[in-house]
C-alpha cells in the first residue's frame, strides 16, 4: 500500500499481518519467472555475447564498424518491433504456447548461426532470435504483473529485472572467454542445450493460465507502422553517422544523407500513423488511452533513454578497452563483469527499497550515482586505465540496478491493471529501440572519431578511438540527466496530486 505524507513524499505501507499468507509467492510462480526468464536471459546474452567481438567479425567478414554493429542493432530492433505484439499474444493466446514460440525462435536463430558463414545470413538469424526474445521479455513480466501478490511486485520485479541485467553483465565476459579458446559460434552451439533442458521442461510445468483468452484481432497495417518506424529511425540515426564519417575522411556522403533524410520521414510518419490508426481501432495491437497521463509519458522518457546508456555501455567498454587501450577480448569482458553483475544482482534490492519507500527517493538516488560515475569517466576520458573504467562503470551499474526496473513498476502503479499488459508492450519497447539507439548511436559517435585515423591498430586509430570514447561519455551524461529531470518532474507532479486528493 502507498500514501502520501503532509510533505508530499511518498510512504509504503507493509500489508498486515493477517494478510501474510494470502501473500506468500506460489511455488509454480516462481517456476515460470525461472522458465521464461532463462529464456529472456539467453537472449539478451546472445544480444551483448557479439559486442566484445566486433573486432574480430570487422576482421573476418571485411566490413567496418558501422557495418558491423547491425549484428547487434538489428537484433535489438527485432525486439523492439516485436515486443509491441505482447498485449496482442498476451489476450490472444495463453501463456504457455507463447512460451513454446519463443523456445522454437530461440533454437533456430542459434541453430542457423552454428552452421552459416554467410554475414547476411547471420544478420537473418539475429532477427529471428529478436523476435524469441521480444516474446519471452514481455511475458515474464506479464506474468509478474498479473500473478504476482501485490505487496511482492516490487521485488518479484527485481528479480525479474536481475534475469535480464545479469545477461549483459556476463555477455562480454562469455565472448572473449570463449572465443579465447574456441570458434565465436561454439557460443550458440551451448545456448541450444540449456534452452531446451532447462526452460522448455519448467515452463511447461510451471506456466499457468489465470485469465482467459480473447478473440482478440491482429491489424497487420499498425503492426507494419511499427516495424517501419522503428527502423527508419533506427537506419536515420546510422545514415547520419555514416554521412558524417564520410564527409569526414573526404568522401560523398550525398547519397547517406538522402538516406537518412527519407528513413527519418518514414519513421516519424509511421509512428504518427500508428498513434492515429489506434485511435479508431477496435482492437488495436497496443490501446494508448493511457499514455494521456502526462506522469507516465516522463517515465516512459527516462525508460527509453536510460538504456541507452545501460546497453550502450557493452558496447562502448569493450571496443575502447580493445581499439584504444590495447586490451583483448578477454580482458575487455572482464572489465565489464564486476559493475554490471554485481550491480545486476542489486535489481531486487531496489525492488524491496521501492515496496518499502515508495518511488522518489530509491530512484532518484540510483540515478545521481550514475550521473556521479559519468562525471568520473569524462572527466578521465583522455587518460583512462582499464582499471578505472572497470570502477566508474562498477558504480554505473550499481545505480541502474536499483533504479531502472522500478521506473515502470512507479509507472504502471497508476495504470489500470486490464491495461497493463498494453504498458508492459510499451514499456518494453522503449527499452529495445533505446538500447539499439544507443548502440548505433555510440558506434556512430566513435566511426566519426575514427575516420580517417588510418588503420586498425596504428597508435593514430587508437587516439581517435580515445577521442571518441570521450564524446561518447559526455554524450552519455547528458542523456542520463535527461532522464534524471523527467523522472523528477513526474514524481513533482504525482506528490502535488496526492495532496489535492488529501486536501
Amino acid at each position: 500500500m502507498q500514501t502520501t505524507t503532509n510533505d508530499g513524499n511518498e510512504r509504503r505501507i507493509p500489508p498486515a499481518a493477517n494478510d501474510v499468507d494470502s501473500e506468500r509467492i506460489p511455488g509454480k510462480l516462481i517456476g515460470s519467472i525461472v522458465a521464461v526468464g532463462s529464456l529472456a536471459f539467453i537472449g539478451i546474452l546472445t544480444e551483448t555475447v557479439m559486442t566484445v567481438l566486433f573486432p574480430q567479425l570487422m576482421d573476418e567478414f571485411g566490413v567496418d564498424m558501422a557495418t558491423v554493429q547491425w549484428i547487434t542493432t538489428i537484433y535489438l530492433l527485432s525486439v523492439g518491433v516485436t515486443m509491441p505484439l505482447s498485449s496482442y499474444l498476451n489476450r490472444r493466446f495463453t501463456m504457455k504456447s507463447t512460451f513454446v514460440a519463443a523456445v522454437a525462435l530461440a533454437v533456430a536463430g542459434s541453430a542457423i548461426v552454428v552452421f552459416t558463414s554467410n554475414f547476411a545470413v547471420i544478420l537473418l538469424a539475429r532477427v529471428i532470435q529478436g523476435v524469441g526474445s521480444g516474446i519471452a521479455t514481455p511475458l515474464m513480466m506479464n506474468i509478474i504483473l498479473q500473478q504476482s501478490p501485490r505487496s511482492k511486485v516490487g521485488r518479484l520485479m527485481g528479480v525479474g529485472s536481475l534475469v535480464i541485467t545479469v545477461a549483459p553483465a556476463i555477455g562480454p565476459t562469455v565472448g572473449g572467454a570463449v572465443t579465447s579458446v574456441l570458434p565465436w559460434r561454439s557460443i550458440f552451439v551451448f545456448v541450444i542445450p540449456v534452452v531446451l533442458i532447462v526452460s522448455l521442461p519448467i515452463g511447461l510445468v510451471c506456466i499457468q493460465q489465470k485469465r482467459d483468452v480473447e478473440e482478440a484481432k491482429l491489424n497487420p497495417l499498425q503492426f507494419v507502422a511499427i516495424v517501419l518506424g522503428l527502423a527508419g529511425l533506427i537506419l536515420a540515426i546510422n545514415q547520419t553517422g555514416v554521412a558524417i564519417s564520410d564527409a569526414v575522411a573526404g568522401n560523398s556522403a550525398v547519397l547517406t544523407v538522402v538516406v537518412a533524410a527519407v528513413a527519418f520521414v518514414v519513421g516519424i510518419g509511421a509512428l504518427l500513423f500508428f498513434g492515429w490508426s489506434t485511435k479508431r481501432s477496435y482492437s488495436p495491437i497496443i490501446r494508448l488511452g493511457w499514455m494521456r497521463d502526462p506522469v507516465v509519458l516522463f517515465h516512459l522518457a527516462a525508460y527509453l533513454l536510460m538504456p541507452m546508456v545501460g546497453i550502450g555501455f557493452g558496447y562502448v567498454i569493450t571496443n575502447l578497452a580493445q581499439l584504444s587501450l590495447g586490451t583483448s577480448a578477454l580482458i575487455a569482458g572482464l572489465l565489464v563483469l564486476p559493475g554490471a553483475l554485481i550491480g545486476a544482482f542489486f535489481a531486487p534490492v531496489g525492488g524491496m527499497f521501492y515496496d518499502r519507500y515508495g518511488a522518489t527517493r530509491p530512484i532518484l538516488s540510483a540515478f545521481t550515482a550514475c550521473i556521479v560515475a559519468l562525471v568520473l569517466m569524462l572527466g578521465f576520458s583522455m587518460h583512462m586505465t582499464p582499471v578505472l573504467l572497470a570502477g566508474f562503470y562498477f558504480i554505473f551499474g550499481v545505480g541502474y540496478a536499483l533504479g531502472y526496473s522500478n521506473i515502470l513498476t512507479s509507472a504502471l502503479n497508476g495504470v489500470a491493471p486490464e491495461f497493463s499488459p498494453d504498458g508492459n508492450a510499451v514499456f518494453n519497447t522503449s527499452l529495445q529501440f533505446g538500447g539499439a539507439a544507443g548502440t548505433t548511436l555510440f558506434s556512430t559517435v566513435f566511426a566519426i572519431a575514427q575516420a580517417g585515423a588510418g588503420a586498425q591498430g596504428t597508435p593514430a586509430f587508437a587516439h581517435a578511438t580515445t577521442i571518441g570514447g570521450c564524446w561518447t561519455f559526455a554524450l552519455m551524461l547528458c542523456i542520463v540527466v535527461a532522464a534524471w529531470c523527467f523522472l523528477f518532474a513526474a514524481f513533482r507532479m504525482r506528490a502535488h496530486r496526492m495532496l489535492r486528493t488529501l486536501r
